[in-house]
């Protein structure tokens, strides 16, 4: 059984995290996400990444408990640095990436999910949080820094340390979630909704290289980060969809269509 699914859909590459109910990952889904992001980050064809749970009452519980309870410590260290790695790949990664919530995301879940770049839940699918201090441990796949960065250090400190879940409209005045999505037809409006980010829409290289300059540079110093958004700046100058774009605007003054090519 393949744990992590891969399709694409137009230009859409979902990634299904397949092993249900509760969607729990081992070491050997991770290696099949990691595959699956890799594959998506190289396809010129793929503009936008969604991850996505199997069935409708988990997007994910998390890593496998029953597997960590019986790995010697040196496996969950490194089981925890391949997690950290694979979602760091998927963050860096200059491609819109959407996490669409489809049931409860706790634990390592949420970890994945806030790895993405917007999160869109399913309405009344479940709740979200990062409850391991009831396990006796912290949230070790970058649970502690990305949900810091998110809510600010006071709320994450409080949300981890007391184990709370939130239910989905929580998460979104928290700014931890998006969006949320009426459950009929939810995976039909995510589809639609990423489309929007792909070509002919959007200039889907310029989407991804926001989101570059925006990964890369909230991690370094201001002025580094300046730099890396003129280093994006000007790879985007010399783009088909730049100079379509610059051309439309100054033909229409911007009230025409442009057809972009996503190059």
């Amino acid at each position: 059984m393949t744990l992590v699914e891969y399709e694409v859909r137009k230009k859409v590459a979902w990634l299904t995290l397949n092993a249900p109910p509760a969607n729990t990952y081992s070491y050997e889904m991770m290696q099949d996400f990691d595959k699956g992001v890799l594959q998506a980050r190289f396809d010129k064809n793929i503009n936008v990444i969604v991850i996505t749970g199997k069935g409708d009452k988990f997007f994910s519980a998390g890593a496998d408990i029953s597997m960590l309870a019986t790995a010697d410590p040196a496996f969950k260290y490194y089981f925890c640095l391949h997690a950290n790695e694979t979602l760091n790949r998927l963050e860096h990664t200059a491609k819109l990436t959407i996490a669409a919530i489809n049931g409860h995301c706790v634990g390592g879940g949420l970890e994945i999910a806030m790895a993405a770049d917007l999160r869109i839940a399913k309405k009344d699918a479940g709740q979200l949080g990062l409850p391991e201090v009831t396990l006796g441990v912290l949230p070790g796949t970058g649970g502690t820094q990305r949900l810091s960065r998110m809510v600010g250090k006071s709320k994450a400190i409080e949300l981890m340390t007391t184990g709370k879940l939130l239910n989905f409209e929580e998460g979104v005045q928290l700014g931890i979630v998006n969006k949320i999505f009426d459950s009929a037809n939810f995976e039909e409006k995510i589809q639609q909704f990423a489309s929007e980010f792909c070509a002919p829409n959007k200039a889907a290289k310029a989407v991804g290289l926001i989101k570059r300059s925006v990964q890369s540079g909230w991690e370094v110093g201001f002025s580094d980060g300046l730099a890396i958004e003129r280093e994006c700046q000007q790879q985007l100058f010399t783009s088909e969809d730049a100079k379509n774009g610059i051309q439309n605007w100054i033909q229409t003054k911007g009230k025409g269509k442009v057809e972009f090519k996503g190059s």
